[in-house]
């Protein structure tokens, strides 16, 4: 007798102001110059995004190639380790390593460990008369000051872009860590658009008017004005990071 697998049961949702992302749908896609590889495009302008996010899988054989011609990069170590070559430098980067890579530029990432992953973000570069180009940007998570968020010590924030004090930058990544019963102070709603994974931990995440429980590898896109809240869950901290578009003038006339 022939038996029959349920494959149907997800916890993805897309709706028109959000989306939960989960790991148990992805389908691999192909960009030109990045070979041997494995592309999962998370978020993208396809679903009503200004910004797209990926999570790619290395080998040791993979080459990134690319140049930012108008689109400015974030790339983010998840697992393992790989090299980037910039500007005729080479730069090892390791888990919870990272670099920004500003428009006008080219790079080449290569020689990395066998499943190594990179969580990255991509955003067409909105310049600011007046204003030099942001300057590349490479970093390690663990080297980033923790700063407490609305007093309450068990909500700890970090920048990983100078976005508060350049305003030469129009997007911000930052590492948010909840420790267990931690949540937010109030329901925000705003013109700021979220991409974001969780690096660790659980919760309950509120979007619009509708409540999911999230995990580590989940991720989530959140439009401008999307009312947003969540509260971690469980005995260990829920971290997740996160891009937000800053620095800009949001009028258009």
């Amino acid at each position: 007798m022939n038996k029959i697998k349920l494959t149907s049961i997800s916890n993805t949702v897309v709706t028109r102001n959000h989306a939960l992302i989960t790991g148990d749908g992805f389908v691999n896609s192909l960009i030109p110059g990045w070979e041997n590889c494995e592309v999962n495009v998370v978020i993208n302008q396809a679903m009503g995004a200004e910004f797209c996010q990926l999570i790619t899988t290395l080998q040791n054989n993979s080459v990134l190639k690319g140049e930012t011609i108008k689109t400015q990069i974030f790339f983010y170590v998840l697992e393992g380790f790989c090299s980037i070559k910039i500007n005729k430098k080479e730069i090892l980067l390791e888990k919870g390593g990272y670099i920004y890579i500003p428009i006008n530029e080219s790079y080449e990432i290569f020689n990395s460990e066998n499943d190594t992953k990179l969580l990255s973000f991509h955003k067409e570069y909105e310049v600011l008369e007046g204003s030099n180009l942001p300057e590349i940007v490479v970093n390690k998570a663990s080297n980033i000051e923790k700063t407490i968020f609305c007093n309450d010590p068990d909500l700890i924030m970090q920048n990983l872009l100078p976005d508060q004090n350049n305003t030469s930058f129009d997007m911000a990544i930052n590492i948010f860590t909840y420790n267990p019963g931690a949540n937010l102070p109030f329901v925000e709603t705003h013109i700021m658009e979220h991409g974001l994974m969780y690096l660790e931990g659980q919760g309950i995440y509120r979007l619009d008017d509708k409540w999911y429980p999230v995990k580590k590898g989940d991720c989530i896109w959140m439009a401008p004005y999307c009312p947003q809240w969540f509260g971690a869950l469980g005995t260990e901290p829920a971290i997740y990071i996160y891009y937000k578009n800053v620095n800009r003038s949001p009028i258009n006339i």
